[in-house]
């Protein structure tokens, strides 16, 4: 288990407030509330349907919220126009719950695909060559860069596609189910990367899981998403401990 710390004392660095979005008459959140801190690993469970992604589409500006602010680096993004968005996201790693790597591209060319859209660093053949080879080195997998997508298991899909978030060099990571697919052994050493990406790049992660393990080892705080709000917050220990039925159902069982 992460050592505690006194993360309130750190800078916010993503604030959501009063969070509301319906589609229909389905309110699937109903003022959400979420502060991640500088350095911090917050983890946010909740049930299948409960808004997570929704709730993580709408804070990087891929789905509007009916009302509400998201503040990321100190910027409201719901008054951002495109342009300004889109270099704000090149602030926010995402690793998506599939991996979603191109099937049609070799590791190298995933990880040279964001390099062309937000930096200049793509005209210098030598500088990307040695930026992926680094970044895939930092996953374990330097030994994988002229391979194709189909060529990789589950889990070093998952470990390439957390290497092209990576090379941005994002101050915010976003995990969607991170371990979600993957057999014990693997999931462990997803996070176990998760850790060292975190110590090494200092990163604020933000992971969306249902894995309780995950969520022990990884989590700083804890948030768990019940009927549309933050009901609970806080340390793995304290929640994990609550007599509260709807907080200690997420202990006992498989979500």
């Amino acid at each position: 288990m992460k050592e505690e710390t006194n993360i309130q004392d750190r800078e916010v660095v993503l604030q959501v407030k009063d969070l509301y979005k319906s589609f229909g008459d389905n309110q699937v959140l109903n003022g959400f509330n979420m502060q991640l801190h500088k350095g911090e690993n917050l983890v946010i469970m909740g049930k299948s349907g409960s808004g997570k992604s929704v709730m993580i589409k709408c804070l990087v500006g891929l789905m509007e919220a009916d009302r509400g602010t998201i503040t990321v680096m100190h910027k409201d993004i719901t008054k951002l126009n495109e342009k300004a968005l889109d270099i704000l996201r090149s602030d926010i790693g995402f690793l998506f719950q599939g991996s979603a790597l191109y099937d049609s591209m070799t590791v190298r060319e995933n990880l040279e695909f964001p390099l062309r859209h937000h930096t200049d660093i793509s005209k210098d053949a030598k500088s990307t060559e040695q930026l992926v080879l680094n970044t895939l080195d930092s996953v374990g997998l330097a030994n994988t860069i002229d391979l194709m997508p189909s060529e990789l298991s589950g889990g070093m899909k998952r470990r390439v596609a957390l290497a092209r978030t990576l090379i941005l060099q994002p101050k915010i990571m976003l995990y969607d189910e991170p371990t979600s697919g993957l057999d014990p052994i693997t999931s462990k050493e997803i996070i176990l990367l998760m850790q060292d990406i975190q110590k090494k790049y200092n990163t604020s992660s933000l992971i969306i899981t249902h894995d309780v393990d995950c969520a022990r080892v990884i989590s700083d705080r804890m948030i768990l998403l019940i009927d549309g709000i933050d009901y609970a917050v806080g340390t793995f220990k304290e929640l994990s401990t609550s007599n509260d039925p709807k907080i200690k159902a997420f202990f006992k069982q498989d979500l």
